[in-house]
């Protein structure tokens, strides 16, 4: 187990450039961090950064985001291509520091999907990953803290500070089980899609595809409800409110269908939005539901799925991370792009010839 030496009955806090500063130089020669970010997402669209913590050598520091302008040289360490992130269920860290940074990090170890790979349970918390590794329970009191507020209480930054105090300990064990399975490779794979600055940028069809009602309603009605739908997304990013709070989904459908009518400045400005980012160009497939499966998809589908369990039991994972139900079917319709298609899933089985047998 790492001691960290900065922990005192005083837990720390940087609150200032000159304290950063101080941190970093201490740090200089430690490229492998553990990382974990707090932030706050109530009543704004992008997500608002308020502490990051590190552990890192022998330290273990909060750092307060709100009370620092220039973190210029903490990004050009996170940033540095020498520096491997260890983090736990990366992707809102990520996003919360990129809307931030600009930036995305070059090498990751994110510790929930590399427990995946070692059949833990899918998505395991944190928590429970704590205590089945190490045997430390951790309390999660403090989950619907606002963590603007200051100043921040002594044991809301013991919590703080012990979402990261465990991670390089999990990152041993959980690289040394990889190495042993000769799994660290998918893990590369795995994490790579967190690498991706699109991944942070609004995907459209499945914002569309959750909003409620849409797929209920005609095509025409549905083109429609797209471009409001983009609009929507357009305005609030630019307002930094929640798209709801921008217009609902019931209104929404509502203006789609003719229910209801926009007021007549929404109406100009909705208008200038179509002239200006010819939306319905982009997106004009209709959200019907997906047909039912054929009685010969289903059997392929039942096959499939057998053929997936005895491969899943092979190699120590569950089925669901070869490949969900939801890609299967698009498998069996003939879509190349699904993920059993490429890397360590390809590799452990053929799927296609199986199905043709």
């Amino acid at each position: 187990m790492i001691k960290y030496n900065n922990l005192s009955e005083t837990i720390p806090l940087i609150s200032s450039e000159l304290q950063l500063n101080k941190y970093l130089q201490s740090i200089q020669n430690d490229f492998l961090l553990a990382i974990d970010t707090e932030f706050r997402r109530i009543d704004s669209y992008f997500p608002e950064l308020c502490l990051i913590q590190i552990a890192a050598g022998n330290y273990l520091e909060c750092i307060d985001v709100l009370a620092i302008k220039n973190l210029e040289p903490l990004f050009e360490k996170l940033y540095d291509s020498k520096t491997i992130w260890v983090i736990h269920s990366a992707r809102q860290d990520i996003e919360a520091l990129y809307y931030l940074s600009e930036r995305i990090p070059h090498t990751i170890f994110d510790t929930q999907i590399a427990a995946s790979l070692l059949n833990y349970p899918l998505q395991v918390s944190y928590q429970a990953l704590t205590e089945t590794l190490q045997n430390i329970y951790l309390e999660k009191k403090h989950t619907r803290f606002d963590w603007k507020t200051r100043p921040l209480p002594e044991d809301v930054l013991q919590y703080a500070l012990d979402d990261v105090k465990y991670l390089l300990p999990h990152y041993e064990m959980l690289k040394t089980e990889l190495i042993e399975s000769k799994k660290l490779q998918w893990l590369s794979e795995e994490v790579g899609f967190l690498l991706e600055p699109s991944l942070y940028e609004p995907n459209f069809k499945q914002i569309i595809k959750k909003t409620s009602g849409i797929s209920q309603i005609d095509s025409k009605s549905q083109k429609q409800a797209i471009n409001l739908v983009i609009w929507r997304e357009d305005t609030a990013r630019k307002d930094n409110k929640p798209r709801k709070w921008i217009m609902s989904d019931e209104r929404l459908i509502d203006y789609a269908t003719g229910k209801n009518k926009l007021s007549s400045s929404s109406q100009e400005l909705f208008e200038k939005f179509l002239n200006t980012n010819q939306t319905e160009k982009k997106l004009q497939a209709p959200l019907l539901s997906q047909k039912p499966l054929s009685a010969d998809e289903k059997l392929k589908k039942n096959h499939a799925q057998e053929y997936i369990k005895k491969i899943s039991i092979e190699y120590d994972i569950a089925p669901e991370l070869i490949c969900s139900s939801k890609n299967l079917v698009k498998f069996i319709r003939g879509d190349k792009d699904v993920s059993i298609n490429r890397g360590w899933r390809s590799k452990i089985f053929k799927l296609k010839s199986y199905l043709e047998t």
